[in-house]
């Protein structure tokens, strides 16, 4: 992708302040227009969008459709409907001492914002927070990924033919733009990457006390106890883990597995990838590749930290891995110390010795970073009581992924796995500030908050 220059940056994210400014975004009735123009535009351009997601990833067009246009339209519909709820004033109780006061609550757009996108999700993960934007009538500049050129370049056309750059506009190009996008000050920043990145963009954000939407990865474990049904957690893990081959934030990351199920879960997950995907996983269309080369190099240089017990197969012509299973791992080996975003598991088997299962489970978990998300497979009250004593950003009791698809609930991070959440209000309330008003009656103005204090017993009591 061909850099976006300083200047036109500049002139953008200028042009962007003053249309802020004339408040036109304000209306809520604009918002939803705007809204009813992004989703014409999610119809226009779906199949250019789902052919640009092959080209990039090799993504079908049916997980094309369900992890990326249909959450887009999801947020959208949801937006359209409640909006005007979430954008009214609201009354609020006043205490005595204010009388004779009333308190209201309103919301109001923070101004203009940055979005910043990776590559794994390109389309759902710039355009789900933009609805957010615009339904809470925010500007926004929109900074896809350069490693996904096809995508990138569709939805830069996308949004040049459906909005005026002044209010929604795309800028391209590699980290040398990022740099010069995150000196320019915002009224919010919403990124969505890795924690190292993250560093980078918090310090800039500091310089302006911008604030941010962080949304961030992981080693996000998944737990197999004794008493899970092996079947169904082979086949939801099998296609978590190979759903756009393991390069999805959420991912499952490593197996925490009781060992008297091992061998069980092991062959059980070989024959639920072999469902998923037929016998020749190569040749299956639904089985997304690595994003480039370099991604390939490192994942498959995974396979060096451990012995290999299931997969192993690759091939670097067309960035195809499949599906990896690796034990003996170490824990200080890079394979249990970043974040896979690829098709390897790594292994960890724990037992009763010594203390119970679920117990070394809960350490093993809280002496590392706050994960985005926590699978546990097994009897449902002992996920609840392991997810009392653990942290995540949001997780799932005998499933994975599935946390995200309720567009109902908030999606965030905690720790070094993000800040904020979005989705549904909680998109409308982080581009939204809340804003307190009081006003206060002149019919009456009582003497107690004035000096010097009189009857100063009693306001001590009404207090």
């Amino acid at each position: 992708m061909e850099n976006t220059s300083t200047d036109r940056i500049v002139a953008i994210t200028e042009a962007q302040r003053r249309f802020f400014k004339s408040g036109k975004t304000l209306d809520v009735s604009y918002r939803k227009d705007m809204l009813r123009k992004l989703a014409a535009a999610m119809e226009k351009w779906e199949e250019k969008l789902c052919d640009a997601l092959w080209k990039d990833l090799h993504k079908s067009y049916e997980e094309a459709y369900l992890t990326e246009i249909s959450i887009v339209k999801g947020e959208i519909r949801s937006h359209l409907g409640k909006v005007n709820g979430w954008a009214r004033k609201k009354k609020v109780r006043t205490p005595i001492k204010l009388f004779p006061s009333s308190t209201h609550v309103i919301k109001e757009p923070l101004g203009c914002s940055l979005i910043v996108s990776p590559w794994n999700y390109p389309v759902q993960l710039l355009l789900n927070p933009l609805v957010g934007a615009i339904s809470a009538g925010c500007t926004a500049v929109l900074k896809p990924s350069p490693y996904v050129p096809n995508v990138s370049s569709v939805i830069e056309a996308m949004i040049n033919d459906t909005f005026g750059e002044e209010y929604i506009a795309v800028v391209q190009g590699n980290r040398d733009v990022n740099t010069v996008l995150f000196e320019q000050r915002w009224d919010l920043i919403f990124f969505t990457g890795s924690p190292a990145l993250a560093k980078t963009v918090m310090a800039a954000a500091a310089k302006n006390l911008t604030p941010l939407v962080l949304e961030l990865g992981g080693k996000s474990p998944c737990i197999i106890d004794k008493n899970a049904d092996i079947a169904v957690a082979a086949k939801r893990i099998a296609w978590g883990k190979t759903l756009n081959s393991g390069q999805t934030c959420i991912a499952p990351d490593y197996l925490l597995i009781h060992k008297d199920i091992k061998e069980a879960f092991i062959e059980a997950f070989a024959k639920e990838v072999r469902n998923l995907h037929g016998d020749d996983i190569k040749a299956d269309r639904h089985y997304v590749r690595m994003v480039n080369d370099k991604a390939f190099e490192r994942v498959t240089g995974y396979f060096k930290d451990g012995r290999i017990i299931y997969g192993g197969g690759c091939d670097a012509k067309t960035r195809f891995i499949e599906p990896t299973l690796i034990e003996d791992v170490a824990l200080d080996s890079p394979l249990m110390t970043e974040e896979i975003f690829g098709p390897v598991f790594p292994v960890i088997t724990l037992d009763d010795t010594g203390k119970p299962f679920r117990t070394k489970v809960i350490d093993f978990v809280t002496e590392r970073e706050k994960p985005l998300a926590f699978y546990y497979f097994g009897k449902e009250s002992d996920g609840w009581d392991i997810i009392r004593k653990t942290s995540s950003g949001g997780g799932c009791i005998n499933d994975v992924i599935m946390h995200i698809a309720n567009e109902n609930a908030p999606f965030g991070g905690v720790g070094n796995s993000g800040m904020g959440r979005y989705h549904d209000k909680d998109s409308f309330d982080a581009f939204s500030h809340t804003r307190t008003i009081v006003s206060t009656g002149t019919w009456i103005d009582l003497p107690f908050r004035y000096m010097p204090y009189r009857m100063f017993s009693l306001v001590k009591k009404i207090l």
